[in-house]
């Protein structure tokens, strides 16, 4: 777990991918690899189309088209490479070192499995290159990349901002204590002030709680501006980031569902269906 590793495609979120990655390959002092997964089911390194009706007796349609395939491939690697080579001068630009490059022919879930072990962050976009949503929206792969890989996961905003105020979401369960703890023996927000924010009833066991979590993180030498909240999780959080400026969220991965190992908890579904702002997701 070494590597801050970064998501990139031809989407409009990898140049936001690239200057997320080169800020928080800095802030941990982590190698960046940059990413590409070329998707095996629209770019097939090989076709058998001999199943294909009328086509069987005509085995030179079958060598065409088959060859086609292969070009359309080839030609589509060619431009990831492009790609990465140009991610990477954007990140050196931003003042990452020279990030490795990677490039995959396959999944994107499955290439993340495997190259988890060397992951310390991964940084992903909001949405892919083949999403129809717009920028503020949520790719299709976003949930399943975070039910799947069990690593801090920084999902970016459509546009960079150096965060310098970060909003951590708590709700005083164990899994958000354990965000707390994770969050302090990090240097990725080291230096920046955390607004500790609980958003339910002002109760004693609600005060102890975020008094434990603030506790936490003032020993770690952060400064904390602390705060429950009134009304529905998502749409309090949103208005709060927007009154004080809060460039970054930190959540934990998941509430407390029971069955959190097969879903993405409902309050963390929700923001990351509407925030416009980066989240870094903990676990």
């Amino acid at each position: 777990m070494t590597h801050v590793m970064a998501c990139i495609d031809n989407s409009q979120s990898s140049l936001a991918v690239c200057d997320y990655s080169a800020w928080a390959s800095q802030r941990l002092s982590a190698a960046l690899t940059l990413l590409h997964v070329l998707d095996e089911e629209k770019y097939p390194a090989s076709a058998n189309l001999s199943g294909n009706i009328g086509l069987g007796s005509r085995e030179h349609l079958l060598e065409e088209l088959a060859t086609l395939d292969a070009q359309r491939a080839r030609l589509a690697l060619e431009q990831g490479q492009h790609m990465l080579e140009k991610s990477r001068e954007r990140t050196v630009i931003a003042g990452a070192s020279f990030p490795e490059l990677k490039q995959r022919h396959g999944h994107l879930i499955e290439s993340l499995i495997d190259l988890q072990d060397d992951i310390r962050l991964l940084v992903i976009g909001r949405v892919g290159e083949d999403s129809k949503r717009g920028v503020h929206s949520l790719g299709s792969q976003i949930e399943a990349v975070v039910r799947t890989i069990h690593r801090p996961i920084l999902i970016t905003a459509s546009s960079y901002k150096m965060p310098e105020k970060v909003m951590l979401a708590f709700d005083g369960s164990r899994t958000a204590h354990k965000t707390v703890d994770l969050l302090a023996a990090s240097p990725l927000c080291a230096n920046l002030p955390i607004h500790l924010v609980m958003v339910g009833a002002d109760s004693e066991g609600n005060r102890e709680s975020l008094e434990k979590a603030r506790s936490t993180l003032l020993t770690a030498g952060f400064v904390i501006h602390a705060q429950i909240l009134h009304g529905e999780v998502d749409e309090a959080l949103h208005a709060y980031q927007a009154e004080q400026g809060i460039d970054l969220l930190v959540m934990g991965a998941y509430g407390h569902s029971r069955i959190r190992q097969f879903l993405v908890g409902s309050t963390t579904t929700m923001m990351l269906r509407t925030a416009t702002m980066p989240i870094l997701l903990l676990r």
